[in-house]
């Protein structure tokens, strides 16, 4: 029976500790050090500290890899969306999701909210802060000894002609690693999607809600939020919140999309089987998927529209925009709308000129448009641009032989759903994703070292047997 009275994360960072132990977890350390020319050569560099880089960090560690570094250009405690372009009140996974626990009990949000605040108060938790998330994935980070540095950014990664990879950074110099995780979210291979139409306005009459915006600058003024999804019902809220005049939710669709597809079917099967679907098939799923749209969430959705100065426009896309007498006019198919401030929930898009870090090895990634052909009837943008990557998440080539370092670099972001399924970009099956991850970076680096692996078996001498087992009187009794 469950103790209805919290009992402090003191005495669940012992139970964590505990079963560690009896797991034998971490893994002891077995990755031979390396240098090069004189330096440290760090085994995995994981760029990006918010929840996907933190359990990489964590599963390569409970393997024994435990030469690894963790960048993140935020600071501390801003890493990923959390406290910064997400928006919403709460997360929109349910609450017992295990998320990055990697099969650890102890270390699930429950356990640590529990620990807290006690098994009735979880009783009437509904969904969870997002805020509270984030204090929940501070606590992960600390302890799991994800030695996360803060305010480092990496700016290029450099094939060397011995097989490493230099990475270069904006604070910490440059790094020498034998591969590389690219744990950065779902703006992680491009950036944020907006209409061509919106580059020639000034910034100051809209955003993306990806962006920092002052919601408070926007009080009494008339916005416009594009989109239908979670991102925009959520900037939406936001900005009534914030007392903007009136708000305007123009949606290309004749109607609001209703149901959760993925979520319908998800399953260990999902999880696990995804990834050995054949092409055609992991085409169709997620074309079906992409097609039918997730929903905004209802709490999102009642949260505008409670406002009665919220308007929700179907079947009206943007057709223009123009500046005028300082504000906006924006053009849709039921005329033309004055707004002082737009904002653009458009999602983000696939784009490797927007990521100066792969600038030498961009021209040599793989996508599935090239060597994919959807079948009639179902093409898909979005997935087009989805990069075609191996089963250890790692980049292909285009040309066979034309740039081996691509087999060094693991897309383990959001970019990576066509070839793994939703591993990497939400919280559900995070576990298993940095499981697959850690698991084939371990057997990359066995047999890479092989030979030093080899070299420490006929090197290992410690006796099993002492010499004294059989005592000489017994042995000579024995023979005769």
């Amino acid at each position: 029976m469950q103790d209805p009275t919290p009992n402090g994360l003191a005495a669940l960072e012992a139970r964590l500790r505990q079963d560690l132990e009896w797991l034998e977890l971490p893994g002891k350390p077995w990755v031979p050090r390396r240098e090069a020319e004189g330096a440290p050569v760090t085994d995995v560099v994981i760029v990006g500290g918010g929840m996907c880089g933190l359990a990489a960090h964590a599963a390569l560690r409970l393997m024994g890899i435990d030469n690894t570094r963790v960048l993140d250009r935020a600071p501390k405690g801003q890493e990923g969306p959390w406290v910064t372009y997400a928006r919403m009140e709460t997360l929109r996974s349910p609450k017992a999701l295990a998320g990055p626990a990697l099969g650890l009990p102890a270390l699930t949000f429950r356990a640590w909210f529990t620990a807290q605040f006690g098994a009735e108060a979880w009783e009437r938790l509904g969904k969870i802060p997002r805020g509270q998330w984030m204090e929940y994935l501070g606590w992960y980070r600390r302890v799991m000894a994800v030695p996360v540095e803060n305010g480092v950014a990496a700016t290029l990664l450099r094939p060397r002609a011995d097989g490493l990879l230099a990475v270069e950074t904006d604070a910490a110099g440059t790094i020498l690693a034998r591969r590389v995780v690219l744990a950065s979210g779902r703006d992680g291979l491009g950036g944020r999607y907006v209409p061509e139409m919106a580059e020639g306005i000034d910034r100051r009459f809209w955003a993306h809600s990806r962006d920092a915006i002052d919601f408070a600058a926007l009080r009494g003024k008339r916005v416009a939020v594009v989109g239908a999804g979670a991102s925009a019902m959520d900037n939406a809220a936001t900005a009534l919140e914030a007392g903007c005049a009136r708000l305007d939710l123009l949606v290309r669709r004749a109607k609001l999309p209703a149901i959760n597809k993925f979520t319908g079917i998800g399953s260990q099967g999902v999880v696990h089987g995804f990834a050995a679907l054949p092409d055609e098939w992991k085409w169709r799923f997620l074309h079906h998927a992409l097609s039918e749209q997730t929903p905004p969430p209802r709490d999102s959705t009642l949260r505008v529209s409670r406002h009665p100065h919220a308007h929700l426009h179907l079947s009206c896309p943007v057709l223009g925009l123009e500046e005028a007498d300082g504000a906006l006019r924006v053009s849709t198919p039921e005329g033309v709308l004055e707004v002082d401030f737009i904002i653009f929930g458009t999602g983000f898009r696939v784009s490797l000129a927007d990521r100066p870090e792969l600038a030498l090895v961009a021209d040599q990634i793989r996508f599935w448009s090239d060597r994919f052909t959807p079948p009639d009837g179902l093409a898909q943008p979005e997935l087009e641009s989805s990069p075609d990557l191996a089963p250890d998440f790692a980049f292909q080539e285009k040309v066979p032989g034309a740039c081996p370092a691509l087999a060094l670099i693991h897309c383990f972001n959001y970019p990576s759903t066509l070839s793994h399924g939703k591993l990497t970009g939400d919280i559900p099956a995070v576990s298993a994703g940095a499981q697959r991850l850690a698991r084939a970076i371990t057997r990359h680096f066995f047999v890479e070292d092989r030979e030093a692996h080899f070299a420490r078996l006929q090197d290992y001498a410690t006796p099993e047997l002492l010499g004294d087992e059989w005592p000489a009187a017994q042995m000579a009794g024995a023979l005769a």
